[in-house]
């Protein structure tokens, strides 16, 4: 079956940050791709950040980004190598921990959580990487060594950004490290789309509408993608897959280096008592008390396993219809986890009538709440869904993919339970490694929710999708592969409880901001 994967991440704080600058940089500028993620102080009123306008949300959006902080940032830089078997990447992760040094909100369910997950807030506020947020304040963002020098270079590389159910991040990250955040919309996404001109994607998007898994909380997502490709490489055949492969850190870099272990999926069998809540949305409001496994890899493969149940069944069915029987009630979701139903595709030879049952149970407890970056919240009287980037909020999800509605967790939580890798003697060096399970030497550390680990599983997930998914896709010339990693992805963003995502467009009635255009300016040296 797939075989473990350790990852790399460099720890990188205000005392080694100079030293790591000219890596990060020229990781940033060489690769193929970048993959964010955050950790946030906490997001502010959930009911607003759900609101049924959009314009409502982004207001909401707007206040928590004004006055919460991310507490660390995760790189993820993917460079595609040429000559390589399959689609082979090079990766580097770095983890930056930060300290806005503005007065800022932080609220007690993040930091109850953020320590659960091992963020150590005394590290932090000791060794954090000091920032101003909005406008430029306190040096120039065009040049010297600091964050917000660090992200005018991450747009001078002109690389497309990939993040996990990304609306908030990504506002999170204009106000802190780019300027103050416009009043509109429209504007908004008018400035994103210059800033980012190679393109948006929202693996959240893609793992719904494109993969269309059964769930696409982040490590869910990440593991299923990871295992479909170990299948892949083991199958004997030529079937498309990924390849990653690390840099190793020797001598005193190795003491900067966090390794994190994804170990190969186990067998289920024999196991069944899985958290439905959990294996829906990625959250359960008993969190560590409950009784019931919340194993990812497990709830993957009873999926999968149901899956072949209900294919066996529905060709029963087809086969008792053929012959003049019809099983009164059937339905492709017969035997399916209630509160799963809304996450599977409706079968076109499927009737009507059976299509009208699909509602699952809201769940209707309050609980905690987390953004992509597991910054946790409670919500009463509504219903949790955690982002894949650890941050969460509760949303009311509606799944395009057919009509049922369910009031969904914002479903992508980050515990990970990865770490370890291969360090050598050196000085200071840094090689290419060719193996990604190469064996460790350093002690892992389990259990650790980090920024930078959620990134790399967010642009393995990326870079899986634009695998498979260009195989089907052999319709699009080749300038348009060129043109664009993933065409029906791109400048797409996920909307909780939506149907349709933020389209990232400058739209013919709305203007750039000023501050946008005055940054643009000085980013590019010419005006836009």
């Amino acid at each position: 079956m797939a075989s473990s994967m350790v990852v790399p991440v460099i720890d990188v704080q205000k005392d080694n940050f100079k030293e790591l600058w000219p890596a990060m940089v020229v990781a940033m500028k060489t690769s193929s791709f970048i993959a964010l993620d955050t950790e946030l102080s906490g997001l502010g009123n959930r009911k607003s950040l759900l609101a049924e306008s959009i314009e409502d949300r982004f207001k909401a959006i707007c206040h928590a980004a004004r006055s919460r902080s991310i507490l660390s940032l995760g790189i993820a830089c993917y460079k595609k190598l040429d000559n390589k078997p399959a689609d082979t990447y090079l990766v580097q992760v770095y983890n930056l921990t930060l300290l806005c040094s503005e007065e800022y909100i932080i609220e007690p369910q993040s930091v109850q959580f953020l320590v659960q997950h091992g963020f150590d807030f005394n590290k932090q506020y000791a060794d954090g990487i000091p920032y101003y947020k909005g406008n430029n304040k306190g040096g120039s963002d065009n040049h010297g060594v600091h964050i917000r020098a660090l992200f005018t270079e991450l747009l001078r590389a002109r690389k497309p950004l990939v993040l996990h159910n990304g609306l908030i991040d990504i506002a999170f990250l204009y106000q802190s490290f780019y300027a103050h955040l416009p009043e509109r919309l429209a504007t908004f996404t008018a400035d994103l789309s210059e800033m980012f001109p190679a393109g948006i994607y929202d693996t959240k998007y893609v793992t719904e509408f494109e993969l269309r898994l059964t769930a696409s909380y982040l490590e869910y997502a990440y593991k299923k993608c990871k295992l479909d490709n170990s299948r892949s490489v083991n199958s004997g055949a030529i079937r498309p897959h990924v390849h990653v492969e690390f840099c190793q850190y020797t001598g005193h870099m190795s003491s900067y280096v966090d390794y994190r272990i994804c170990p190969a999926v186990a067998s289920a069998e024999g196991q069944t008592d899985i958290c439905q809540r959990f294996s829906a949305f990625g959250w359960c409001p008993n969190g560590t008390q409950c009784p019931l496994s919340h194993d990812t890899d497990l709830i993957i493969l009873q999926d999968e396993k149901g899956k072949q149940d209900k294919r066996k069944k529905r060709k029963r069915n087809r086969e008792k219809r053929a012959g003049g029987e019809v099983s009164e009630g059937s339905s492709i979701f017969d035997s399916a986890p209630e509160n799963k139903i809304p996450h599977m595709e409706v079968d076109p030879e499927e009737t009507p009538d059976s299509q009208q049952v699909t509602t699952a149970e809201p769940c209707v407890e309050s609980g905690l709440l987390t953004h992509s970056e597991g910054n946790i919240q409670h919500s009463e009287g509504e219903n949790m869904k955690t982002d894949s980037e650890g941050n969460g909020v509760c949303e009311y999800n509606t799944d395009s993919r057919n009509s049922a509605t369910t009031a969904a967790i914002n479903d992508d939580t980050k515990t990970n339970t990865n770490d370890g890798v291969e360090s050598r003697a050196g000085e200071g060096t840094i090689e290419k490694c060719s193996d990604h399970s190469a064996k460790t030497e350093k002690k892992a550390e389990a259990g650790t929710h980090r920024a930078g680990y959620d990134a790399f599983m967010t642009g393995y997930i990326f870079a899986y999708s634009c695998t498979i998914i260009e195989k089907d896709g052999a319709e699009a010339t080749a300038e348009e592969k060129e043109q664009t990693w993933l065409p029906t992805a791109l400048n797409k963003v996920y909307l909780s409880g939506k149907a349709t995502p933020l389209n990232v467009v400058k739209s013919t009635f709305s203007k750039s901001s000023k501050a946008h255009v005055q940054k643009m300016e000085m980013v590019w040296g010419k005006r836009m």
